[in-house]
């Protein structure tokens, strides 16, 4: 990452690559162990210029929030060619992993589990989460609605199990960051695959097994 420098460079460029810089460190280090200092080091600035565009740390936070905010949910957004299908669900992952790819900080930054205990920072994230949670639980629906499965219970289970694995996937993406983002997809889409085949082999057996001779 470049540093962002004073002369130059307008103001709106000056901001953006000034979050580009936070976003790293934030998604690196968590929220609690940032300083504006560092962020200012490592871009290359002052300390006091950092302060008069986002009046505090929490400023900046909030300015990176936003920023990954928008692209996880923009992405995750525009991933519904097949909605309400099976490959609904890889779409929506090869989406996260392209936009995280992007901006390699954009999830752990969201999904900062030491967030500011208060505050405009903390009521965006929460946002932004529950946007993206919104949408899988409409992919859930969608899904079991294909079926013809109406069960209220059947679909808050499946989201809150498609919830748990984004999450498990993205951790486990984080411990292997040699992985690209079409790696990644592929991996997915072989394990979804391999489930599926799974699933309906299973349940076949059990109705075949049930079936009275």
């Amino acid at each position: 990452m470049g540093k962002a420098g004073t002369k130059g460079v307008s103001r709106a460029d000056r901001e953006r690559q000034i979050v580009d810089v936070a976003v790293e460190e934030f998604g690196r280090d968590g929220y609690a162990g940032v300083s504006v200092t560092a962020v200012a080091r490592r871009a290359g600035i002052s300390k006091p210029l950092i302060y008069s565009y986002f009046d505090s740390k929490d400023g900046l936070y909030l300015a990176c929030v936003h920023r990954v905010g928008g692209l996880l949910v923009d992405a995750v957004a525009a991933a519904g060619s097949h909605s309400g299908s099976p490959d609904h669900a890889l779409d929506t992952l090869e989406a996260i992993f392209t936009a995280v790819e992007r901006c390699r900080h954009a999830w752990s930054v969201l999904y900062d589990p030491a967030l500011p205990p208060t505050g405009e920072a903390r009521d965006a994230v929460h946002l932004y989460r529950g946007r993206l949670a919104a949408m899988g639980a409409a992919g859930a629906t969608g899904l079991l609605a294909g079926t013809g499965d109406g069960d209220p219970l059947d679909h808050q289970l499946l989201n809150h199990v498609w919830q748990y694995a984004v999450t498990a996937v993205m951790r486990w993406w984080s411990e292997h960051p040699d992985q690209s983002a079409a790696e990644m997809t592929a991996r997915c889409g072989r394990l979804l695959t391999a489930l599926g085949r799974g699933m309906t082999n299973g349940y076949d057996a059990q109705r075949t097994r049930a079936t009275p001779a």
